[in-house]
Parts: C-alpha cells; sequence; structure tokens
C-alpha cells in the first residue's frame, strides 16, 4: 500500500537571507535567499563550481559568511557556532554526513557512530553503545558494528555515516553528495532510507546533489546554483523546473542541454526569470 505524503508546514527551520560566498576574493555566488521548511527535503543543486559544498559549509558553520545570515532553529550559525553560549544545544539539532562518510578509520563503525554522543551528551558508555547500535541497525549495519571503514563497500560507508549524523537525534541532516561514487542500485537503496527517515521520524534534510534520478525520488524542492551567474537562479519542486521553470538556466540543467545552458548564462536573467520562484523566500 502506498503511504500518503507528507503534509508539510510552512513554518521555516532554516533562513538563508543575502548570503555571498567569495574565495580569494573571487565571488562565488551572492545574494542567495532561501527558507528551508520543518519536515522538508531541500535539495541544493547545480553545475560544477556553482558553489553548493560550500553554501552547505556555511549552513554548518564550518565557512566563513562574507555576508549575510543564516538562522537554523532561530540561532545565528555564525555567531552560536563561533562560540556563541547556544552552540552545544544547536550541535544536537544538526547533524552532517560529508561526501565519502569521513569516517575515522582507525575507529570500528560503532565507535564512529559513537563520536556524537561522546562528544555532546554525559551517557554511559553502554548506554551509548546501546544507542549507536540502534543507529547502524536502522541503516541495515547492525552487523558491521565491529568492522573499519575499509572493510565496508562504498555505499556500506554512507550508511554508516548517515547513522552517525542521526545519532543524536537532530532536527535537520546536511548531506553532502551522498550518492557520489555509488551505483544506481546503491544510490536508489541510499534514497529509500532518507525517505523513510523523513517520513518516519519528521527529519528535515538538506541535500547536496546534482544527482537527477535523486532530486526527483526525494526533493520537495530544489535551490538551483548557476556557476556562470553566482547566484540561485530558481527554487521550486523539481517536476516545476523541469517542466515549467522561470528561468531558462533552470530548463537546460533539468534537461541536460550544455548549449542552451551556455546560452542562458550569457545572456543573463531576464526580468521574468529575476522574479521570486513559486516556494522561494522573498
Amino acid at each position: 500500500m502506498e503511504v500518503a505524503r507528507r503534509v508539510l508546514t510552512t513554518e521555516p527551520i532554516i533562513e538563508v537571507k543575502g548570503l555571498s560566498a567569495e574565495y580569494g576574493g573571487q565571488l562565488i555566488y551572492d545574494d542567495v535567499t532561501f527558507q528551508v521548511k520543518r519536515g522538508e527535503i531541500f535539495f541544493i543543486a547545480g553545475d560544477s563550481g556553482g558553489g553548493k559544498s560550500t553554501l552547505l559549509r556555511q549552513m554548518i558553520g564550518l565557512q566563513p559568511i562574507a555576508r549575510g545570515s543564516i538562522q537554523i532553529c532561530e540561532w545565528d550559525i555564525e555567531r552560536e557556532l563561533g562560540g556563541g553560549a547556544s552552540a552545544p544545544k544547536l550541535y544536537h539539532e544538526i547533524g552532517v554526513a560529508f561526501q565519502g562518510g569521513a569516517l575515522f578509520g582507525s575507529r570500528t563503525i560503532l565507535e564512529n557512530v559513537r563520536l556524537p554522543l561522546e562528544q555532546f551528551t554525559p551517557l554511559p558508555a553502554k548506554l551509548m553503545d546501546f544507542v549507536a547500535l540502534t543507529k547502524l541497525r536502522l541503516v541495515g549495519l547492525e552487523g558491521a558494528a565491529q568492522k573499519l571503514p575499509a572493510e565496508l563497500s562504498g555505499g556500506m560507508q554512507k550508511r554508516a555515516a548517515l547513522a552517525r549524523a542521526l545519532a543524536l537525534d537532530p532536527q535537520i541532516v546536511f548531506l553532502d553528495e551522498p550518492s557520489a561514487g555509488l551505483d544506481p542500485l546503491t544510490s536508489a537503496g541510499l534514497d529509500a532510507l532518507i525517505k523513510e527517515f523523513n517520513r518516519d521520524l519528521g527529519t528535515t534534510f538538506v541535500v547536496v546533489s546534482h544527482e537527477l534520478p535523486s532530486i526527483f525520488a526525494l526533493a520537495d524542492r530544489v535551490a538551483l546554483l548557476a556557476a556562470s551567474m553566482h547566484r540561485v537562479v530558481a527554487i521550486d519542486t523539481p517536476e516545476a523546473l523541469r517542466d515549467n521553470p522561470r528561468s531558462a538556466w533552470a530548463r537546460a540543467f533539468f534537461h541536460r542541454d550544455a548549449t542552451a545552458a551556455q546560452a542562458a548564462a550569457i545572456k543573463g536573467p531576464s526580468p521574468t526569470v529575476g522574479t521570486p520562484m513559486k516556494g522561494a523566500s522573498a
């Protein structure tokens, strides 16, 4: 029996306003503004060099903010993750799975998943092990708890990283290219896990990816970054961006038309393209 579609709230859990990023004085993107709704699966997509991973790093406090602001659960990211009094509480609300998993090679999978519990909770060791094992069970890796990351396949490492990101039962999980390097079947299995956690636990996901199958399988909305224009060119559902976009560059991206994308970048945004997209934050 098909599971009913979630009913999303209009309550924002993340607010990004006027955000800019630079490397060595070179602009990556400018004036990025959007909201992520509580319980949403929100994708950040676009071409290479557009700043997708940079934007994610800014959202979790690992990348300095040139201009603009980011609020997560009503906390200012730059202030709190820079040593604010609420930082420990905020760390409980977010989980991160980096591209490639970023697991510690000298630690077992169980020990990797335990790390957030060791850093941010006063739980006794046995209870930490119980919680970590529970998270591994959720991703189907209970039997691999005592193995080292090098003993696992790429897909299993991704699932272990997801288990670690969920260790503190965060409200929001950030995923950086979760399907990178995976075969189509393994990628589809990971997509199914993300959808399951979102549906059953109510977890909000922010996903950086350019994988169109995953975008259409998971995304409620997509923010599309164009490297040549240094900005978000569209925010909408993946279906709307494919079938009826206001942005010529967005149409080219979702139809894999490199020639049309180049032409749209040279032409630049028109008044119609520049208007707020459906679902975008003004």
